[in-house]
């Protein structure tokens, strides 16, 4: 896997995606590994590498970048009764690239990637996507 997926190959246009919205800015498309039945992607079409490199004058395409993953969200809470939104920092995310995850649904069997992240117990802190 590339250190940033998203622009090397969803922006590219290298990986063929199915949008589900795009702004200017922002898209949010379903993922193309899902680790949920519902797994949808939100990125900004600019490189940001993650949630901690944002900037100041980075605060409108984040203002854009949230009303988008709001939009998403509300529409499979809307449809699925339940939904989570989170980003990764650090290890735990792969693609280097600022994207958030918007799901809905119990895990995927066959999607959970063997990690060296693993706690005493043998189970992860939180989900880890194989390549997006």
């Amino acid at each position: 896997m590339t250190e940033d997926f998203y622009c090397d190959e969803v922006l590219s246009g290298r990986t063929p995606i199915k949008i589900v919205r795009e702004t200017d800015n922002v898209l949010a498309y379903h993922h193309t590994r899902p680790f949920w039945p519902v797994h949808i992607v939100v990125i900004p079409k600019r490189h940001i590498s993650s949630l901690l490199a944002l900037e100041e004058s980075d605060d409108q395409l984040l203002l854009e970048l949230l009303a988008v993953v709001r939009e998403v969200a509300k529409e499979v809470l809307a449809e699925h009764g339940a939904c989570r939104v989170l980003t990764n920092l650090g290890e735990y995310q792969d693609s280097k690239h600022l994207h958030w995850h918007v799901s809905a649904g119990a895990p995927q069997k066959g999607t959970r990637k063997n990690t060296k992240r693993k706690e005493a117990s043998g189970t992860t802190n939180s989900p880890h996507f194989v390549a997006p």
